[in-house]
């Protein structure tokens, strides 16, 4: 028995996993605690763990609803629009997906936004230049078109009514094809009117917006005829093109001859200014001198055009 507690104890003493396993002097397997080696255990599991959290690269996926930026010269400066567009993924769009009769960011992800770089009117309302909210309550047959302070609507829940700057109801209009991703689009854009359209699946909205160019041309013309460089073939342009005094444009056009003897384009457009005055022989030799100083330059652009405005002359 003496040997036996004898070879226990030598095993015991001499083949023991410190910190983890040892054999009892009764032969007994047991676990032993020993804090210091947990301690470094934990410590370096935990240093582990840092590590690795540090040289973790985040993964850049594709955005499923893609932001877009759209800036469109407008009147004497430019509307900047904003917005996420989302995609129909074989889903039901209007009605389903985007409620009806419930507030609509007019997008996805951010809210919409617009920013006018002049005043601008929709609605019959005019609004000063800024950045605004777009938001819209789609309907099956009509949809209310919101402008709003607010710059962060993503929800209903965030939207106030109080903040809106215009209400508007437009009809939808039903398309001929389904547009996959959800798009706004500038449309039918002229000097001081453009349509804002927004467009998904088989649903088309319009919202016209003007701006008044008017006044601040004729100011700006005024200004310039004070000063020595006069600004005449841009002022005949104006005046021509947008329905004002054509004598008055007329006599600015010989004035920009006489400035500029040899352009062709400035006789070109002279000789449009005497047609729409029913000045038949003077738009027809006008039309003739632009075409032999456009010959003489190898315009073959206004030698065309000046074909074309002779054949309305005879």
């Amino acid at each position: 028995m003496q040997r036996s507690g004898q070879a226990t104890r030598y095993f015991s003493d001499t083949h023991r996993i410190p910190g983890y396993l040892q054999i009892s002097e009764k032969g007994i397997l047991t676990f032993a605690q020993n804090s210091f080696a947990m301690k470094k255990l934990m410590l370096f599991t935990a240093l582990c763990s840092v590590m690795l959290a540090a040289d973790a690269q985040p993964i850049k996926t594709p955005s499923p609803s893609t932001t877009q930026n759209v800036k469109q010269e407008f009147g004497l400066s430019a509307i900047e629009l904003s917005y996420s567009r989302p995609n129909m993924k074989g889903r039901k769009i209007f009605g389903d997906l985007v409620p009806y009769n419930a507030v609509w960011r007019t997008g996805a992800n951010s809210a919409t936004t617009l920013t006018f770089g002049d005043d601008v009117t929709i609605g019959g309302t005019k609004i000063p230049a800024g950045k605004y909210g777009l938001l819209s309550i789609p309907g099956a047959s009509e949809w209310t078109v919101i402008i709003t302070k607010q710059l962060d609507v993503t929800s209903p829940a965030a939207y106030k009514q109080d903040q809106d700057v215009v209400r508007i109801k437009v009809k939808p209009e039903t398309l001929p094809f389904s547009l996959e991703s959800f798009t706004i689009v500038f449309d039918a854009v002229k000097s001081n009117s453009t349509d804002l359209v927004l467009l998904w699946d088989k649903t088309s909205v319009t919202v016209p917006i003007t701006t008044d160019i008017d006044s601040k041309i004729l100011a700006q013309i005024d200004n310039a005829m004070n000063k020595d460089n006069k600004p005449y073939f841009q002022s005949a342009m104006y005046y021509m093109e947008s329905g004002k005094d054509l004598n008055k444009a007329n006599e600015w056009f010989d004035k920009a001859i006489a400035q500029q003897p040899d352009a062709f384009w400035v006789y070109y457009q002279k000789a449009n200014c005497c047609a729409k005055l029913g000045k038949k022989s003077d738009a027809l030799a006008a039309s003739n001198k632009s075409m032999e100083l456009a010959k003489a330059a190898k315009s073959d652009d206004y030698v065309a055009l000046n074909t074309k405005l002779q054949a309305t002359l005879k």
